[in-house]
Order: C-alpha cells, then sequence, then structure tokens
C-alpha cells in the first residue's frame, strides 16, 4: 500500500514560512513558487534580498534582460512586505557597461519598501561614486553600510538620517567635510565605522554626535598623504574606539568618560612635533579599562603619558621598543591597576633588563595576574624580559608564552629554562602555546 506523506511544512503561517525562506539564497527562495498555489508568491514577501556572485554565475549577455526583469519584479511586487536588508555582495561589477544594471534604481524601489539595511559592495565605480539624494534624506533607514573599492563618496548638501544607527564606510576616499555633512544630522547614530578608507582634503576631521557608543577610524597610511589635519571628537557615551593612522597635527578628544576599550595604531611620517600631538590622543583616551596600542618606538621619547586609573588590560603591538625597553616600565608605572599585560611584537633590542634602574611600577607588585608574550623566539633579551616580570611581578598567576615559530623539541627546551627562572609569585604558573 502506497504510503502518502503530510506536507506539514505548508501549513505554516506565511509568516513562518517567509522567515524560513530568507535564510535560502534568493534563487533557491524564488524556486519554491512552484511547489504549489501556497508557494507561488511567498518569495516576494521576504524581508532580507541579497544580490550574490551565485545569482550571477550563469548570467550572459543572452539572459541579462530577464535577469533586470526579475529584480525588478522582485523589489516592485504588488503588496510587498517592508524590507529588512537589501545587500549587493562583493565580486561583482555592478556597474559594468555591457550589462548596465539600474542600482540607483533599485536603491529608490527598496526605499520604497521602507528598507532598514542598506549592504552595498560596489567594486570599479570609477573616481567618483554618486548615489541617489533620497538615500541621503530616508527617515526608515537603521543601517547604511557602503563599500565603494577606490571610489569617492559623493554626499549632497541635504542629508538628514533621523534614525540611522549604524554608518560604516570601507574601501572609500571620504573628505573630512563631507563626514561631518554626512553625521551632523544623524542624531540617534551608535556605530561609525571609516574602515580601510583613504581621508582626502581635511583641514578637521569633526565629530561631535552625543549617541555614538562605537566609533572606527581606519585610515589608509600612506606617506603622499596630508596629515596637516586636527581630529576633534566629542562622544560622551562612547563605549569602543579604534583608531588607525599617521599621527595628525592635532587631537581634541572629550567626553570620554565611558570609554571601555580602545585600540589605537599610530604612525610616524614627517610631523614636526608628533610626540605633543600623539600624547595628546592618548591623554583623550585615559579613562579606557582596556587598551591595545600599536606604535613606532620614535613617537614617545620622554614620558609625558597620563594616569589610567582605570586600565586593567594592556597590549602592547609592534616592532620593538629599538632599546627603549624602558617606555614599557614608564607606562607601567601610569597603570596603577593593571591587571593583564599583553606583549605582541618581533625584536627586543639593546636594553639589559637586568639592570633596569627605575623603580617597579605598582601594579607589578600589587595586581598583574596574568601576562602573555606572542612570538616569543627564545633569544636572550626575551628571557631577560620574562625573568623581569618574575622578579617583580607579585601577585602573577598566569605567564603565557606563545612559541609557533619554534620546533617542538625547541618548545620543550625553552619551557624547561622557563621554568629553572625563579619566581616572586608562587601562584604563577608558565603555559605555553
Amino acid at each position: 500500500m502506497a504510503m502518502c506523506s503530510e506536507d506539514r511544512i505548508s501549513s505554516f503561517p506565511d509568516y513562518i514560512l517567509c522567515h524560513i525562506l530568507s535564510f535560502l539564497p534568493i534563487k533557491e527562495a524564488v524556486r519554491t513558487s512552484i511547489i504549489s498555489t501556497k508557494w507561488r508568491y511567498l518569495f516576494a514577501s521576504i524581508s532580507t534580498i541579497e544580490f550574490d556572485r551565485c545569482l550571477l554565475s550563469g548570467l550572459t549577455d543572452r539572459n541579462v534582460d530577464s535577469f533586470k526583469n526579475f529584480v525588478d519584479r522582485l523589489l516592485k511586487f504588488p503588496d510587498q512586505v517592508s524590507l529588512d536588508c537589501f545587500r549587493l555582495s562583493d565580486g561583482i561589477s555592478w556597474n559594468d557597461e555591457d550589462h548596465d544594471f539600474d542600482v540607483s534604481g533599485w536603491i529608490f524601489a527598496a526605499l520604497c519598501r521602507r528598507v532598514k539595511e542598506i549592504d552595498f559592495h560596489l567594486d570599479y565605480l570609477g573616481d567618483v561614486l554618486t548615489l541617489p539624494a533620497v538615500l541621503f534624506t530616508y527617515h526608515s533607514l537603521v543601517t547604511l553600510k557602503l563599500n565603494a573599492e577606490g571610489s569617492k563618496i559623493e554626499v549632497p548638501s541635504d542629508v538628514c538620517l533621523g534614525n540611522l544607527k549604524t554608518l560604516q564606510l570601507r574601501n572609500s576616499v571620504v573628505d573630512g567635510d563631507s563626514i561631518h555633512r554626512l553625521i551632523s544630522n544623524c542624531h540617534v547614530l551608535e556605530d561609525l565605522a571609516f574602515i580601510e578608507c583613504f581621508l582626502a582634503y581635511a583641514g578637521a576631521l569633526n565629530i561631535q554626535t552625543p549617541s555614538l557608543k562605537r566609533l572606527v577610524l581606519d585610515f589608509d597610511v600612506v606617506e603622499y598623504r596630508d596629515f596637516n589635519y586636527v581630529v576633534v571628537i566629542n562622544a560622551p557615551n562612547l563605549v569602543y574606539f579604534q583608531y588607525t593612522d599617521a599621527v595628525a597635527e592635532g587631537y581634541a578628544l572629550s567626553n570620554m568618560k565611558s570609554l571601555e576599550k580602545s585600540d589605537i595604531s599610530i604612525y610616524r611620517f614627517d610631523s614636526s612635533d608628533c610626540e605633543t600631538s600623539a600624547t595628546h590622543l592618548i591623554q583623550g583616551i585615559c579613562t579606557v579599562r582596556s587598551l591595545s596600542l600599536t606604535i613606532d618606538e620614535v613617537i614617545f621619547r620622554t614620558c609625558r603619558l597620563p594616569i589610567f586609573h582605570n586600565l586593567i588590560e594592556f597590549e602592547y603591538r609592534g616592532l620593538g621598543f629599538n632599546g627603549r625597553e624602558t617606555w614599557l616600565v614608564e607606562f607601567l608605572h601610569c597603570a596603577p591597576n593593571l591587571n593583564t599585560l599583553t606583549l605582541n611584537f618581533l625584536v627586543v633590542a639593546e636594553t639589559q633588563w637586568k639592570v633596569l634602574l627605575m623603580e617597579v611600577p605598582s601594579c607589578l607588585s600589587l595586581h598583574l595576574k596574568e601576562i602573555k608574550i606572542l612570538n616569543f623566539k627564545g633569544d636572550t633579551r626575551m628571557f631577560e624580559m620574562i625573568s623581569y616580570f618574575l622578579d617583580n611581578a607579585m601577585v602573577l598567576e598566569k605567564l603565557m608564552i606563545g612559541m609557533e615559530s619554534l620546533s617542538e623539541t625547541q618548545q620543550s627546551i625553552v619551557f624547561n629554562q622557563l621554568l629553572q627562572l625563579p619566581k616572586s609569585s608562587k601562584k604563577c604558573q608558565v603555559v605555553i602555546f
């Protein structure tokens, strides 16, 4: 006797079926229309539309018009629900002259469907990316992410994104005026990121946004750029701050009392007084609890650092100290409550740690419980540095050493040598990884 299986999925309410379809690639979601009359138009009600390289894998000159018609029908289908997200993925030339995709028209259609998130990766667009002006005045937009490889983002004079909470620009050319114009009327903006962007024509980089909680300024560091500008940040609710750039002419960072974590990478070019500027930057984040710092060793030549009363986690990244190991000790003096220290650099040079004629920082005696040293190569200077910490870290509980570059035999030898070093803390465990 033939058994008839029951189609239980089709009995679900339409909103559940649409939620299921939202996890499928758009091509697969459309194919479900042949299941039954109930499924025929469900694909048009999915809340996330993504066009990726898989969708265009079979696209030829002969069927490109069919693809355009499909997109138009999908975005402009009658009685559609509002869109949560409209995404154009990477790896596709959406402005291909042979295909002539109407990206502006697609954006307008998505806005008509009250889209909340737009995430576009637009490659090979030439020098300037011109987007529909209505995109910058659309009140329902909550998230805007644009990746315009090498193109300048054209920002119209009239900008008002009253509900925008997340703004991310990647691999784009931006200038200070455009940045200010873009965010000045985003009154609820919480997450602002410029990732691997080229900053041009900036007399000042002015970011004054009371609602901001997360800020990423990651700019291309190239020699022919002009760094004669001032960075002004006033963000009293900022929790996370990432900054990557050469040292600018000046910094004015205020109201950073909510800052929890900061990741700072600064480099020196031909700046006459880069140490003063860099010190102002560091002073602006002195209330932070967790700090990762990458610097050229020439940036700080004298100890003009603030006291980091709240700092409990510190990571130093770079090529080394070039004979300025004392700078690290000076920094530790400025972090009296430090609990965790991570050192990630390639070389430790010149200075003999055993004869450092400096008072031991109080954090070593009272608070430091974990030290992690990455890229350990087993040289004498690193052993001296480890010995310095073991001699003076009175409450240290764990010393972790990364030895990825050493063979298993070398790791075993080094580990045994480390175990022979005297320790001031009886609780300290040595761990290699």
